[in-house]
């Protein structure tokens, strides 16, 4: 006696070789109708019954293609689509789901980024198909390579709420988003990708946004606070009653620490001036792993000479909330202290910068680009460039010394050029007194 396994709805069986295999096919009336699923997606479910149908018949490959075609039949009828109360396992919002809660996500998005990185996912999920369906409810398998350029010129020709006619930037960040999110997850479950003889590390048919060509675009110059901009903000805030902003801006220019390590508390107290090291203070690089000791004094022949004089004097400003420089403080003396958010210290940038008339290109991260641009100006070497920005890919016990050393060198040679640049802007002032003395004098006589 042969039992007979209960089908899905549109599921066919064919037998090839003694051998059955399942195919998911609509009737013709809806595709008549306008139902585009079948084009869209692989309809061939393979020989395994319970991977195409499940295990009683009501899951499996079909049950998500049943899925999508009830959305659809939905649309068509004008209801609303059915609320999702899961993810789909192997579609593309369960994908960027599990690329969130990988190791990969933990130790390479920064908090400053991850919110752009959901925005983007968000965009690309809640594209639809010719057929209605989202992006986010296709199976990744049916991502190909040509559904990819598709996906891309899409985002890029769609106009921006700004104006823009387009949006390249944004597209290529989808780009790169998806391939690191392909890559990442595949390597977790390789089932659920594309297989074959093809799927190799050479040729990774498995990840449609390898090798997709994008257009060429004009990269916009990051803005670069200036020096006297970074010190008109500081004091600025400082008679606003604003430290901790001024102090941020101070820091990100002065010692070249990125805005959301500021923020996060990696500047703390113990590493100003501290027993350790009572002439220098402590910058930690996230993104790098780099521990850099900046150097904020010198004595030279008796006399002390204090590089970061007045970036020191708006510090003193700070009362000490917590562990870190930068913390928001309790709404009452009960609360703790706690870090700022990237997005509430850019509010109150936002609001200062109005106040005291700056451009709007004045960020927390145009001060630091503005410290880098200094670093070039006053002409110091690849190494000491790096000895006080701290960009190296990794960081060697037993360099300590050398690197110490190089920051004093720089540090120097920063200095010396902000003397320098100060003494040439007070030359002219001193020249036109000169020549009204003069001119003064001669029209007396």
């Amino acid at each position: 006696m042969t039992l007979t396994r209960p089908l899905p709805r549109f599921v066919r069986t064919k037998e090839s070789a003694g051998v059955t295999r399942y195919y998911w096919a609509i009737p013709t009336y809806y595709k008549k109708l306008g139902c585009t699923l079948h084009k869209e997606h692989d309809c061939a479910l393979g020989a395994d019954y319970e991977a195409a149908c499940g295990p009683d018949g009501a899951g499996g490959k079909a049950a998500i293609l049943n899925g999508l075609f009830d959305d659809w039949d939905r649309m068509r009828l004008g209801e609303p689509p059915k609320p999702k109360t899961e993810v789909r396992v192997g579609t593309v919002d369960w994908l960027f789901k599990t690329y969130k809660a990988s190791n990969d996500w933990k130790e390479r998005v920064s908090v400053r980024t991850a919110g752009d990185y959901e925005n983007t996912m968000d965009l690309i999920a809640d594209m639809t198909r010719k057929s209605g369906v989202r992006i986010g409810d296709t199976m990744v398998v049916n991502i190909t390579p040509v559904v990819a350029d598709k996906l891309y010129a899409k985002i890029r020709e769609t106009p921006s709420r700004k104006g823009k006619t387009e949006r390249p930037r944004t597209a290529e960040k989808a780009v790169v988003l998806c391939r690191r999110a392909w890559r990442v997850v595949h390597r977790l479950h390789p089932a659920l990708f594309i297989q074959g003889a093809q799927a190799t590390d050479e040729v990774p048919v498995w990840n449609p946004w390898e090798g997709v060509a994008m257009r060429r675009r004009k990269h916009a110059t990051k803005p670069a606070a200036t020096r006297e901009q970074v010190y008109a903000f500081a004091w600025g805030a400082i008679a606003a009653g604003q430290v901790q902003p001024a102090a941020a801006a101070v820091i990100c220019f002065e010692w070249l620490q990125r805005p959301e390590n500021v923020l996060a508390g990696y500047v703390t107290w113990t590493g100003y001036r501290g027993k350790d090291h009572a002439s220098q203070i402590r910058i930690e690089h996230h993104k790098t792993g780099e521990m850099v000791l900046h150097p904020l004094e010198e004595t030279i022949e008796g006399e002390r000479v204090l590089f970061y004089e007045e970036a020191e004097q708006v510090l003193s400003h700070l009362p000490k909330l917590g562990t870190g420089l930068i913390m928001k403080s309790g709404r009452t003396a009960k609360h703790v202290a706690t870090p700022f958010t990237i997005h509430t210290m850019d509010r109150h940038v936002r609001k200062l910068r109005e106040l005291l008339g700056l451009p709007d290109t004045f960020t927390l991260d145009a001060c630091r680009h503005g410290g880098m641009t200094e670093l070039e100006e006053a002409e110091l070497t690849d190494g000491q460039g790096r000895a006080l920005s701290g960009h190296k890919s990794k960081a060697y016990e037993g360099y300590a010394k050398r690197t110490e050393k190089r920051a004093l060198a720089a540090t120097r040679k920063r200095h010396a050029h902000r003397i320098a640049m100060e003494a040439a802007a007070d030359e002219p002032a001193a020249e036109n007194s000169e020549t009204g003395k003069f001119r003064s004098g001669f029209s007396g006589q």
